[in-house]
């Protein structure tokens, strides 16, 4: 999941044009980008979307990955939300605004009843968006708060903007970068980077992917397809990573069979910090 693109559940004629379009991920957005009054309707734009025989299908052939950020819990949208987005091609449900751990039970409980409701034959993962200083500061626990949490989602943007902190200041974004990856490790889940807002500064963008990416990072959130190519061309080194990694298990599983625990692969010296390590990025790889 190199990239995903957040898509607007008040823009239905942007769904088709997005499932086509060159992003591993949608997430369609039911928080920030739809209005008040329109929540209802977006909710119903995208359950249609994602219920329709032609999007299934594509889905099926395309392998893209369906995300849907909701409204927070305790908002007056967040139980309709979850019923709606209980949906069998819908892999991550995105929780915004979400700094307590308990609160990750209740949120899996909600889910727990809308799946078993709607009949959706697979539980559905949580990415949960590290965006408060108190978020950041529990990141680990939040992580390790239920088995669905599959990611940490990093959001920079209402982090930093209310607290004035500079985020093109060397070394601001890589500290709050480092501390989630790290919490995000301790529960195993995945870390992705967050929205760019400045659509037009290409160049910035592609600074903080290459810094997600050097942190371990899985990919990075884009708000608008121009984006996309950006992620896709840093995160695609990804795939070389992988197959590294692969080789590195299958020497190790072949070495221990011999009853080594160190081996030599492609001159260099492989031993227990690198196994673990390359099995850690297969095991991510599989949560996406």
């Amino acid at each position: 999941m190199r990239s995903k693109l957040f898509v607007p559940g008040a823009r239905p004629e942007f769904f088709a044009k997005a499932l086509a379009g060159d992003a591993d991920a949608i997430s369609f957005d039911l928080e920030d980008a739809v209005a008040e009054g329109g929540k209802r309707a977006a909710r119903t734009a995208i359950a249609d979307f994602l219920s329709a025989d032609t999007t299934r299908n594509a889905l099926a052939a395309n392998g893209k990955r369906i995300i849907v950020r909701i409204n927070a819990l305790g908002s007056p949208h967040f139980a309709a939300d979850v019923a709606a987005m209980a949906l069998p091609d819908v892999v991550l449900i995105n929780l915004p605004k979400l700094d307590d751990p308990a609160d990750v039970a209740t949120v899996a409980a909600a889910l727990d009843r809308a799946e078993q409701a709607a009949g959706v034959p697979r539980a559905i993962g949580l990415l949960v968006t590290v965006e408060t200083p108190r978020a950041l500061r529990r990141a680990a626990e939040i992580a390790t708060a239920h088995p669905r949490v599959a990611g940490l989602q990093l959001g920079l943007n209402d982090l930093f903007e209310p607290l004035g902190i500079d985020r093109t200041a060397p070394g601001n974004a890589h500290a709050v970068m480092l501390a989630m990856r790290l919490a995000s490790a301790e529960g195993g889940a995945f870390a992705y980077d967050g929205a760019y807002a400045a659509i037009d500064d290409e160049q910035g963008f592609r600074r903080e992917a290459e810094q997600a990416l050097a942190l371990g990072y899985l990919g990075k959130s884009c708000i608008h397809p121009r984006q996309v190519a950006i992620a896709n061309a840093v995160f695609g080194t990804r795939a070389d990573a992988l197959d590294e990694a692969r080789r590195i298990v299958a020497a190790a599983d072949t070495a221990a069979r011999d009853g080594h625990g160190a081996f030599q692969l492609d001159g260099r010296m492989i031993d227990r910090p690198a196994i673990e390590r390359a099995r850690a990025q297969l095991a991510l790889a599989e949560k996406q």
